[in-house]
């Protein structure tokens, strides 16, 4: 008789060792897809990790590319991992990211062609306000019906494509862009422009964003009482409710940062690197961010880490694609991969396989 035990106590060794494990299992797993896809599983290993690193010929591209992918990660990581800390499940931070994006954008292009300082940190406002009005809609159906925030939130995604669908082509098309759908390009509006505050390194403020939030949760969490509170929700609900929590106030503050870090990103992402509103300007941060956040242990510290690393595979992906001309769908389950393992892993670290003779009554 096979079964699963309960581990009375949980290894805080194994805790800190399952995102290193799980890399590992990773890598191990990922080289033998690449060899049965009949592509040299350490040159594909190699493209991915190293090149973007050390590669004299790739990595002065590479390297600022990494700290521009992580940004985003980073932010609605450690957004989501609020949630997830206090058993509150926001699986819809790519709508909110979409909805900050169209908001900050919306906001940039109806003053367009204004020149003046205050236009950017109004978008900034106006992203994470759209990442936190998209994100209230779970929260308020949670707390008024019980309604299941997993599924609410992820439905949202696709209404929210839809209306980034609409815009691109409508509302918000580029009046010069001789019919092609997307924006303006934000990139081109000074006063709108994420641009790299230090050239060639990759830095902008999103960049200098995502550290300062990281530092911020990071002492919320250690020193603040409603840090404490949605550590304890994560642990004992019963317990939350007996130190002073209030479970609905706890989930509507939870899905508000998720959805605000989450708008903050959107909003950074097209005022930098994408530079207009386009029918596929989201690309899955939203989805590939709960990787991050598992990754990282829910740690905000440990997921700036984890978005590197993530961010890493983003640019070493893109590289083996084109010079080893992997699938990129391949890429794509490497990274899924990931989560899998760190997920395995992290369940053999609460309960240990146990085995027996079955009892006949």
């Amino acid at each position: 008789m096979i079964r699963l035990e309960r581990r009375r106590r949980q290894s805080r060794a194994w805790a800190l060792a399952t995102p290193v494990l799980a890399v590992c299992a990773t890598v191990a797993t990922g080289m033998v897809m690449f060899a049965l896809l009949g592509k040299d599983p350490v040159e594909a290993i190699r493209t991915i990790f190293w090149a973007p690193l050390f590669d004299p010929n790739l990595a002065s591209y590479a390297r600022p590319q990494i700290l521009v992918k992580a940004a985003p990660l980073v932010l609605i990581a450690i957004g989501l991992s609020l949630g997830f800390r206090a058993n509150i499940w926001n699986i819809g931070a790519e709508g909110q990211y979409i909805m900050g994006a169209i908001a900050g954008g919306a906001t940039a292009l109806a003053l367009y062609p204004l020149d003046a300082w205050w236009i950017f940190p109004l978008m900034i406002t106006a992203g994470i306000a759209g990442g936190v009005a998209w994100a209230m809609v779970p929260a308020l159906l949670k707390i008024r019906f019980n309604a299941n925030e997993i599924l609410v939130s992820l439905m949202l995604v696709y209404v929210a494509e839809q209306l980034l669908a609409s815009v691109s082509i409508g509302l918000l098309r580029n009046p010069d862009g001789i019919g092609f759908p997307g924006s303006r390009n934000l990139q081109h509006y000074e006063s709108a422009a994420n641009s790299e505050l230090i050239t060639g390194t990759g830095i902008h403020t999103g960049v200098i964003a995502a550290i300062a939030v990281a530092l911020m949760v990071h002492a919320l969490l250690r020193l603040h009482r409603l840090g404490f509170q949605i550590r304890l929700a994560g642990l004992s609900a019963r317990s939350a409710a007996h130190s002073g929590a209030n479970p609905k106030r706890l989930t509507a503050i939870c899905l508000a940062a998720g959805g605000g870090l989450a708008g903050l990103a959107g909003i950074f992402e097209l005022a930098g690197p994408a530079g207009q509103l386009t029918i596929d300007f989201n690309v899955g941060y939203g989805f590939t961010a709960i990787i991050v956040a598992f990754l990282g242990r829910l740690n905000p510290l440990g997921i700036v880490l984890a978005g590197l690393l993530m961010a890493l595979t983003y640019i070493g992906g893109e590289m083996a694609q084109f010079m080893l001309n992997l699938p990129a769908a391949a890429i794509q389950a490497f990274q899924g991969m990931l989560l899998f393992f760190l997920l395995s892993m992290d369940f053999l670290s609460r309960f240990r396989i146990a085995f027996g003779t079955a009892r006949i009554n």
